[in-house]
């Protein structure tokens, strides 16, 4: 299997925008400081709003094929009878300018996704478009529990590698429970590629004090996910060249994790814990389907802004703005429906946890 010489890899979800819209001439530079400094993989999905069209543009229509590879998603919660996988693949490939993707993944699969893969035959199509040659890897990227991830293991002997969440805050978590998944994709002999190192930003905030002088909280958590065994690439959802270059340094003299710097991060898991933050990482998957169009992850972040912050005008403010300028309902709006939890990498009770952001945003009360 062809590994990237580098494990930095340029996650295309979380790229610059402006009014919602792609910021072709921010993204171009990050590419070019990316590919400049020797790094070469791409990880896109058919359900990134404009990622899969950026890429076409600023890659492919601009880079020799082999100065960089490409990873996309077959999403099967948007197959249906007459869109089948073959369809979704095709129009990625279309979308991206591509004749092939080296690395292709079923995309999120969990308990509430199994079932569309399964039913659309998506197994058995991207096994069959390799056998083509439109796929040099197959893979999938994994949000469930760790007894599926090993059923998935043991039936599909196919798969070539694994994407996992893994970071330092999961590591032990009984919802995401990365440290297991990481244990078992090893035990299968896949490759890992490491998606939410950051957890969304999360371990790029972290309080100043709980980290060693002069350490960055981001370069922290990348490198203890980079410094794991079997790990062919590490994720980031880069939206700024200044977060791009900080990136770039931390790869480029990859250093172990120190005794101290463990300490520090059993002191930052222990302050999130303390604090009750919401573990949401903005991912977006659960704004899609929501009836009452409440932006659940900008929610989160005032109410978490509010905790870290103290009594703070600004998140208020943040909330205030959204409800009145029609962006999102209000978090009382929540009818309960769950869709928003069938689909939440995270596993987050998103009805119960809206209640308790609307007792502190609706109603005045406090983080």
């Amino acid at each position: 299997m062809k590994i990237p010489e580098k494990k930095l890899g340029f996650g295309l979800m979380r790229l610059p925008k402006k009014d919602e819209e792609i910021i072709l001439s921010e993204t171009i530079d990050m590419v070019d400081e990316f590919i400049s400094s020797g790094f070469t993989y791409f990880d896109t999905a058919y359900v990134y709003a404009g990622s899969e069209d950026i890429l076409k543009k600023a890659i492919t229509e601009r880079y020799p094929r082999d100065k960089f590879t490409v990873a996309s998603k077959m999403a099967a919660w948007k197959l249906s009878s007459s869109f089948t996988a073959y369809d979704m693949f095709q129009e990625s490939l279309d979308r991206t300018g591509l004749d092939y993707f080296d690395y292709y993944l079923l995309h999120s699969l969990q308990d509430t996704h199994m079932a569309e893969c399964n039913r659309f035959d998506c197994w058995d199509a991207v096994k069959k478009l390799k056998a083509e040659g439109k796929i040099r890897h197959l893979g999938f990227s994994f949000h469930g529990k760790p007894d599926l991830l090993r059923k998935i293991l043991e039936e599909h002997e196919e798969m070539e590698f694994v994407q996992l969440q893994i970071n330092y805050l999961d590591w032990d978590s009984p919802f995401v429970d990365a440290g297991e998944n990481w244990r078992i994709a090893r035990e299968f002999g896949k490759k890992i590629v490491i998606m939410e190192p950051v957890k969304g930003g999360l371990l790029a905030n972290v309080n100043p004090e709980l980290l060693p002088q002069g350490e960055s909280a981001a370069s922290l958590a990348l490198r203890f996910a980079a410094n794991l065994e079997d790990v062919m690439a590490v994720l980031s959802g880069m939206s700024s060249m200044e977060q791009m270059r900080e990136n770039i340094r931390t790869f480029d003299s990859l250093s172990p994790i120190s005794e101290e710097e463990k300490k520090a991060m059993e002191a930052i898991k222990k302050s999130y814990s303390e604090n009750r933050t919401i573990q949401c990482t903005s991912c977006r998957y659960c704004t899609a389907g929501c009836p009452k169009h409440i932006e659940i992850p900008l929610i989160f972040r005032a109410v978490n802004d509010l905790k870290a912050l103290g009594e703070h005008g600004r998140p208020r403010n943040s909330y205030k703005d959204l409800v009145e300028s029609c962006k999102s309902g209000r978090a009382a709006d929540c009818i309960k429906c769950r869709k928003c939890e069938s689909v939440c990498p995270q596993h987050l009770s998103i009805t119960d946890l809206l209640k308790g952001c609307s007792a502190i945003l609706d109603e005045g009360g406090n983080a």
